[in-house]
């Protein structure tokens, strides 16, 4: 059986596939820091181990070309795609949200906050609710309380969570069972890691990210949604970059990874 046939299965049972998304995955994580260049080839190959076909393909980076995110140029017999400047522009914000490390310590203090505007967990009416030093917004808040959160009911952890991010994280969870059940050969272990940061992607830029304390107990079991996306990222990764390392007659090489690639998940006491 193929060990990945569930990770597969999972892409591609949540309705029609958005190909150009899945390309923006691994532009974002495996390209990026690569000189943001890719061959066709390449990356028709990842992508084609992931179930997706070559037209399907072809078509999203003739759509992510028409929008600004990438450029194409000949470099001997070799297609190769580019991130434009625009598109590089994009992924900044993006990608200290996605890559940031597990929170390290506790929450000791937490704002309940009304207002338009305000960032943070839905609490009932227009009142939000966030860690004391998460990002207070742009807006002002009209009112805003601050102390400890001493109680807090199941009923409400779950009152917390979008339905639809209830239904992601537990995709999520079991995606990570599979993934940490893996052994894979580079080739596999690259194909993982964009499925994995593929699904987190889409749920960390969807959904505001509820801090340990307030999630329901099975999905902070046996860790945090971050804490284990870090942990399978970085179990993935020396494989998958050596994948991305590989070149033959039909591949053509990539930059080396530098250095501030390690950067990912990482604090800054880690790094």
């Amino acid at each position: 059986m193929d060990p990945l046939a569930p990770l597969i299965d999972a892409l591609h049972s949540e309705g029609r596939l958005r190909v150009w998304s899945l390309v923006i995955t691994v532009f974002g994580d495996s390209v990026q820091h690569r000189g943001g260049r890719i061959s066709t080839v390449r990356l028709g190959r990842l992508l084609g181990r992931l179930g997706v076909e070559q037209g399907a393909l072809r078509t999203a980076l003739s759509r992510l070309a028409r929008d600004g995110w990438v450029t194409s140029e000949r470099i001997g017999r070799s297609s190769v795609y580019r991130l434009s400047r625009s598109g590089l522009s994009r992924f900044t914000e993006a990608t200290g949200r996605i890559y940031a490390p597990p929170r390290a310590e506790p929450v000791h203090e937490w704002v309940l906050a009304l207002g338009p505007g305000q960032p943070g967990l839905p609490l009932g009416g227009s009142w939000m609710l966030r860690p004391g030093d998460a990002d207070g917004g742009t807006m002002p808040p009209s009112c805003a309380i601050t102390g400890t959160l001493s109680a807090l009911s199941d009923e409400m952890r779950e009152a917390l969570l979008d339905e639809g991010q209830r239904h992601a994280l537990e995709a999520l969870s079991r995606d990570l069972d599979t993934i940490e059940g893996l052994t894979p050969d580079p080739f596999d272990a690259a194909a993982a890691r964009t499925l994995l940061i593929h699904r987190w992607r889409r749920i960390v830029l969807r959904y505001p990210e509820p801090p340990d304390e307030v999630l329901p107990e099975d999905l902070r079991r046996p860790a945090s949604p971050r804490a284990r996306v870090a942990r399978a990222y970085r179990t993935l990764s020396p494989a998958a970059e050596r994948w991305f390392d590989m070149q033959n007659e039909d591949i053509m090489d990539m930059p080396c990874v530098p250095a501030s690639h390690e950067w990912r998940f990482r604090s800054s006491q880690e790094t």
